[in-house]
């Protein structure tokens, strides 16, 4: 008998040199006194593992944690789906409800996401939490600080006893109306994964957690095909958005005019910023990615951007320009892997680039590369990637364990 969690009784009886426990006979046996108190002994026997056994789950049960995932924010799509690996019922995206489960270590993760997830307005199921919350911005801090006060009034009233926050951050780091909830500072939220390259991050209770793709536009989780690995592709490289006033942008489509390799390249620049795809713009961009060696990743208002996890997805190299952005991010004369420093830690294969006038020589050399060199590329930027969803998502795991969990003090 193998028990679902993994005990083998049978293996039990063997190491205790017992083939089966007998359970009675009607037929006379000369050796019957001896066999029974045999049979009782090995029923004793049985009986105490079977409470050894038992006692160890039950010890099992009370460490497992149950942490539920309250998504109100984008970026919590892309914890659940693209680095989970969970799924959500219904699969419209446009359900007022979506929920997912998934047992992971010694947890068992919930995810609820959707406008009808209100608060006061679903059922807290378990005593752990974590909250996905939007701190771009003045009005989106503004919902955000209603569920921290609203978790805070549930810890108050025992109905839950931790607190993490994963929070997609300021462009500009601007992150101090957090602060106060921390419990560093007399709050109560225990751990914070917070984007871009906060200068706070300590690896103690502010970790930095990766933007990821742009769940907002519904960016798929893509899964690679063979064709995505081996085919030719018909441009060098590709960039698809905003160009913004007296920006590197402006300076990175000059410099591929100057030298005719906008012709080389997938080029749809526009002035203003679009938030909503429509269905053609949004098959166009992917169509980009698939179809382009590199992506180029000009600085935004944050160096970090969604295009470098979706070029990733499709094995289309970014090509980054390694520079701070203006604002209260970590700086980059005191950390020499400031910006992207959660990538490049992870020892992400992508092409960094001071000043895009190094553009041209980066072309050049891409033009002399065979498609086998290609291919192999594309294997190793895929591979690193599917590595760091799975290393992220274990770090997420075991930093909610060893806060959440009792220590073990014997």
């Amino acid at each position: 008998i193998r028990l679902r969690w993994g005990f083998c009784v049978s293996c039990v009886f063997g190491y205790l040199g017992i083939d089966h426990v007998p359970l009675g006979s009607e037929e006379w046996n000369p050796w019957e006194a001896d066999e029974r108190s045999e049979q009782v002994a090995a029923q004793q026997r049985y009986e105490n593992i079977l409470k050894l056994v038992q006692n160890a789950r039950s010890q099992l049960e009370q460490t497992s944690l149950r942490v539920q995932i309250w998504g109100k924010a984008a970026i919590g799509l892309y914890l659940w789906q693209h680095i989970f690996g969970g799924h959500l019922e219904p699969a419209d995206v446009t359900a007022q409800w979506r929920e997912g489960s998934q047992k992971a270590g010694k947890t068992h993760f919930s995810f609820i996401t959707g406008p009808s997830v209100v608060p006061g307005y679903f059922s807290v199921e378990a005593e752990n939490v974590v909250l996905v919350l939007n701190g771009r911005e003045k009005a989106k801090i503004t919902y955000a600080t209603q569920w921290l006060h609203y978790a805070q009034t549930l810890l108050q009233t025992h109905k839950i006893q931790h607190v993490a926050v994963v929070l997609l951050g300021n462009e500009q780091c601007n992150n101090e109306w957090i602060q106060p909830y921390l419990k560093r500072h007399g709050g109560f939220v225990n751990l914070l994964f917070v984007t871009y390259d906060y200068a706070l991050v300590n690896e103690e209770d502010i970790f930095q957690w990766p933007l990821g793709v742009a769940t907002y536009r519904n960016f798929p989780v893509v899964e690679p095909s063979w064709s995505m690995l081996h085919d030719p592709r018909s441009y060098l490289c590709n960039f698809l958005g905003t160009v913004y006033k007296n920006s590197s942008r402006e300076t990175l489509m000059e410099i591929l005019k100057q030298d005719g390799l906008d012709k080389l390249c997938w080029i749809a620049a526009r002035e203003q910023w679009q938030p909503q795809e429509t269905n053609e713009s949004f098959k166009n961009y992917q169509d980009a990615l698939l179809q382009s060696d590199l992506t180029l990743c000009p600085v935004g208002i944050n160096t970090e951007c969604y295009r470098i996890y979706e070029a990733c997805s499709y094995g289309s190299v970014p090509v980054i320009e390694d520079v701070m952005t203006l604002g209260d991010c970590r700086n980059s004369s005191m950390y020499h892997s400031a910006p992207l420093q959660l990538l490049k830690t992870m020892g992400a294969p992508f092409i960094f680039i001071k000043n895009w006038k190094e553009l041209p020589a980066v072309l050049e050399k891409e033009k002399k590369m065979s498609l086998q060199e290609k291919i192999q590329r594309r294997k190793k930027l895929i591979e690193w990637y599917q590595n760091f969803k799975a290393w992220m998502r274990q770090k997420f795991i075991n930093t909610l364990e060893n806060s959440f969990l009792p220590s073990d003090k014997g």
